[in-house]
C-alpha cells in the first residue's frame, strides 16, 4: 500500500452538460422514449472525442496498451467506447424522467447478494467506473437493509435531489462525499449497524492511501477505503458490475471476494489482498465489455 502524490485531478465527476441541457432532456425523456436521444448521440460523440481530448487519448491507449487492439479497431473502440458512455448517461435521465419501465435488468450471482442481505452482519459492495452501476440502484429493490451509497456530492441540485428521491424508493440512503470527510463516520455507522456500505472502488475521493495492484497488463493504485472498513469491522465484500448488454437491457453481475486463507494476514495484508481480489474480477469483466470502461484519463502507473 502507498500514498498517492498529490496532482491535478483529470476529472471531474460531475454530469456533463450546462444545468439547461439537463433540464431540457429530462423534459423530453418525459414525453419521449430514451432511443430519440440515442440518435442525437451518434452524431456528437466525433465532436466530444475531438474536443475532450484527454479523455480520448486515456480510451485510446486504454485500446491500444491494455486489451492489445491494434490502432484502426483501437480507434473504432473509442467511438464505441464514448456511445455507450453516453448511452448509459442517458438512460439515467430517462430513469428520473420516469422511465424505469422501460428497462430490463438479469442478474447473475444474485444468491450471493440474497446471502448476505439474511446474515446479521453488514457487507461492503464494492462498484466501479464501468457499465451503469447507478442504474442497478434505480431498477433493483429489497428491504431487508439499507444501502449507503457513497456519491460524489458537486452534482447539480436538480439532479441530486432526483437521485436522491430515485434511490429511496428502494432503500438506498446517498451518502455524498465532502472535504472534511465526514462521510466517513456515517459509513462505519451502518456497518456497525448490520446495513450495507456501497462504494466505488476504482477511483479516490480525497483519501490519499492506495494499493498496487496487477490490472490489465499492468500496475494501477486501487483506493483501499471500501477494503480497510471491511477489515476493520470484519465484514465480507461483493462486487457489483451492472453492465449494459442491449438498447433497454442490462446484465448485473455479483461476486463475492475472496477471503480464503487470510486468517493469519496481518490487516494491510488482508486489505492488499481484498484490493488485489476486487482487481481481478474487475479485469474479467472489461476482458467480456471491453467497451464499457468509463475512467477517461490515466489509470495505469
Amino acid at each position: 500500500m502507498s500514498k498517492t502524490p498529490a496532482k491535478t485531478k483529470e476529472w471531474t465527476g460531475t454530469t456533463g452538460g450546462s444545468r439547461f441541457g439537463q433540464k431540457a432532456l429530462l423534459f423530453l425523456f418525459h414525453f419521449y422514449n430514451v432511443s430519440i436521444g440515442y440518435i442525437v448521440l451518434a452524431s456528437v460523440v466525433p465532436f466530444y472525442m475531438l474536443f475532450a481530448r484527454k479523455g480520448y487519448l486515456a480510451i485510446y491507449q486504454y485500446f491500444r496498451h491494455r486489451q492489445g487492439y491494434g490502432k484502426i479497431k483501437a480507434f473504432c473502440k473509442t467511438y464505441q467506447n464514448h456511445f455507450v458512455f453516453g448511452q448509459c448517461m442517458l438512460d439515467r435521465f430517462a430513469i428520473y424522467a420516469g422511465r424505469r419501465n422501460f428497462f430490463k435488468v438479469e442478474i447473475t450471482g444474485n444468491e450471493h447478494f440474497l446471502r448476505l442481505l439474511d446474515d446479521e452482519k453488514g457487507f461492503v459492495a464494492a462498484s466501479s467506473h464501468t457499465g451503469n452501476f447507478e442504474l442497478g440502484g434505480y431498477l433493483l429493490s429489497q428491504d431487508k437493509k439499507r444501502i449507503y451509497g457513497m456519491v460524489f456530492g458537486d452534482e447539480a441540485k436538480e439532479l441530486m435531489n432526483r437521485r436522491i428521491a430515485a434511490l429511496g424508493l428502494n432503500n438506498i440512503f446517498t451518502v455524498p462525499v465532502v472535504d472534511d470527510m465526514s462521510h466517513i463516520f456515517t459509513l462505519n455507522e451502518a456497518l456497525q449497524k448490520g446495513d450495507v456500505v456501497s462504494m466505488p472502488c476504482d477511483r479516490n475521493f480525497g483519501s490519499v492511501k492506495t494499493v498496487e495492484c496487477d490490472f490489465l497488463n499492468g500496475k494501477a493504485d486501487f483506493p483501499q477505503g471500501a477494503f480497510a472498513l471491511a477489515v476493520m469491522f470484519d465484514v465480507p465484500v461483493i462486487a457489483i458490475f451492472v453492465m449494459k448488454v442491449s438498447f433497454s437491457k442490462y446484465r448485473v453481475y455479483v461476486r463475492p471476494l475472496s477471503t480464503e486463507n487470510c486468517e493469519h494476514l496481518n490487516k494491510k495484508a488482508k486489505i492488499s489482498r481484498l484490493a488485489q481480489s476486487f482487481a481481478c474480477e474487475l479485469e474479467d469483466i472489461m476482458r467480456q465489455y471491453p467497451e464499457q470502461w468509463f475512467n477517461f484519463y490515466n489509470f495505469w502507473k
